[in-house]
């Protein structure tokens, strides 16, 4: 489906454009793949590792600017929405620069594809959402909802607009591992909370979801993979079992267990084959054939968190990936 299309990534120096980028490069072979955000440091740093490759451009602009994404958006197929501001402290002490990333600029992003006729995108969203208690979760939802109900039921030409949910993305910046990993020379790891769980998934899991979502999609869906939990002192034990841990307390705005479902989308909600997908609420979608394919409903009371997974990593496969991925320098 995006052989020989053009494709856009907002935020796309992140982590997650540093591994959509090759992996869709060497699996699609697209026309191009347009990597937009606001770090020119950060392109530049991308650009040298695919200096000579006319698949790769790079065009500075912020999701607060509908005029610079609309033109960017020029010719454009499918958009992958990566951009946000996602530490939790941070958009705890500047709600209002939080709000205009996360809330403005996914209505930025969805007027620029409208306007531009883009074919599909797909935003990248988080745990948090569900059932938030910071205002990084609670902009997430009402960027979720934006995505979810921009989806028009009376056109087929129309663009078409997903949401795929993630937990703790293992090795990405600003997650737990590698900050693990910097306070493990000190010989200490600053734990919150002995009882905290994550979900643990990998950046190569997060782009075949997006690659799923983008084949499979309707039109308002929310995918959430199926993958393991993890208690913190695990996470700890896996880092640096010789390392003294010191219990410093839940930061603002932080969760003790992540969840990706809550018993409130329980009714809308089926189940697949290594994922679940949250159907909409509105225009009927819940209850659309095309939309539920060969999902099975989940219970009324599911819910799908960390610490009531059935699904756990252990410490041994944890230090299997460190070792394999993150000591590489893959992730």
């Amino acid at each position: 489906m995006l052989k020989n299309k053009t494709i856009m990534i907002t935020g796309g120096t992140g982590s997650f454009g540093n591994r959509f980028l090759p992996m869709t490069l060497q699996k699609y072979n697209p026309n191009k793949i347009i990597i937009y955000s606001r770090d020119e440091m950060k392109q530049w740093d991308m650009a040298m590792r695919f200096k000579g490759d006319p698949r790769v451009v790079f065009a500075i602009g912020d999701v607060r600017d509908t005029e610079r994404l609309s033109r960017v958006m020029t010719g454009v197929d499918y958009v992958v929405h990566a951009a946000a501001t996602k530490i939790v402290p941070t958009a705890e002490y500047n709600p209002s620069e939080c709000i205009k990333t996360n809330i403005n600029g996914a209505m930025n992003v969805i007027e620029a594809a409208q306007d531009q006729r883009v074919l599909g995108v797909v935003a990248l969203s988080t745990d948090k959402a569900c059932n938030p208690i910071n205002l990084y979760g609670a902009t997430k939802l009402a960027s979720d909802k934006l995505f979810v109900a921009s989806n028009q039921p009376s056109s087929a030409l129309s663009t078409r607009f997903a949401v795929v949910r993630y937990g703790n993305v293992m090795g990405s910046r600003g997650s737990v591992i590698p900050f693990f990993l910097s306070c493990a020379k000190e010989n200490i790891l600053p734990i919150t909370d002995e009882k905290m769980t994550r979900f643990m998934i990998s950046l190569e899991q997060g782009v075949k979801l997006v690659w799923h979502a983008f084949a499979n999609m309707h039109g308002g869906e929310i995918y959430v993979k199926k993958i393991p939990s993890m208690n913190i002192m695990d996470i700890a034990k896996a880092i640096a079992p010789k390392a003294v841990t010191k219990i410093i307390g839940i930061r603002p705005g932080e969760k003790m267990h992540e969840q990706m479902v809550g018993i409130e989308d329980a009714p809308h909600t089926y189940e697949y084959n290594g994922y679940y997908k949250i159907l909409p609420a509105i225009h009927g979608w819940s209850n659309d054939p095309a939309r539920i394919g060969d999902g099975k409903k989940v219970a009324l009371n599911f819910s799908y968190a960390s610490d009531t997974n059935s699904e756990w990593m252990s410490v041994q496969e944890l230090r299997k990936w460190i070792e394999l991925y993150h000591d590489s320098g893959v992730s």
